[in-house]
């Protein structure tokens, strides 16, 4: 199956600011999702059920890609830092646009 990949304008600005190095390394990243949104571990939502995230490490910093499968297609969520424990989760996913 073909999954179509877009992103929230959130992670677009969050992905602006980056480097080019982690830049690079999440396109990877996003790479591994287009063939297999599933291989990731999944989170719990009161929003959606397909919730996703990878683990990265962006400046020394652990954060977490958060992604939603909806179909065929992937949203990108946000870069949200592992150390707010996932409290503005449910805040960013209020706000994708299907």
């Amino acid at each position: 199956m073909k999954f179509d990949v877009k992103a929230t304008e959130i992670f677009q600005q969050q992905f602006d600011k980056l480097s080019d190095e982690y830049k690079r390394q999440i396109k990877k990243k996003v790479e591994l999702i287009e063939q297999n949104p599933f291989r990731f571990k999944a989170l719990h939502s009161k929003l959606y059920s397909r919730v996703f995230r990878i683990r990265l490490n962006i400046g020394g910093k652990e954060t977490r890609l958060i992604y939603v499968v909806l179909g065929s297609k992937i949203i990108l969520v946000c870069l949200l830092p592992r150390s707010k424990e996932y409290k503005n989760l449910e805040n960013y996913l209020s706000k994708i646009q299907t």
